[in-house]
């Protein structure tokens, strides 16, 4: 059944020197295997981040994938101080205070990498927060 196995978000890059650098040396994620089609990263538990090769890359604004983390506010500023652009929305259903959006469920913050994904963080919020 597949509720029970993990799942791998695959996302597009026209560049995979330039992907692997932003993903493993800026975002600080292990490469586990890369050939001339795909490379593959680890993240956290049994999870892998996999980027293939595409000629055209993505023309979706949406978010892709998302991490969950225990701290998002240090999740940010870890970002930051690695070079990457958090983004700032203010828009009427979406505002972020310092890179961060209360989004009812959680709290969320996104980053766009070299190829135009979107890549989200998410901190859950407990039951006694809601």
């Amino acid at each position: 059944m597949l509720a029970n196995h993990p799942i791998d978000p695959m996302i597009l890059a026209t560049d995979l020197a330039i992907a692997r650098q932003f993903y493993g040396d800026v975002i600080g994620l292990e490469l586990l295997l890369e050939n001339d089609d795909f490379l593959t990263f680890r993240c956290g538990g049994d999870s892998r981040l996999f980027v293939t090769r595409s000629s055209t890359g993505t023309s979706e604004p949406h978010t892709k994938a998302s991490w969950r983390v225990d701290d998002l506010a240090a999740e940010v500023g870890e970002l930051r101080s690695r070079g990457v652009t958090v983004e700032e929305y203010d828009e009427p259903a979406l505002k972020t205070v310092d890179g961060i959006a209360d989004v009812g469920f959680a709290l969320s913050a996104w980053l766009i990498d070299p190829h135009g994904n979107s890549i989200g963080l998410l901190q859950f919020k407990s039951a006694e927060t809601d």
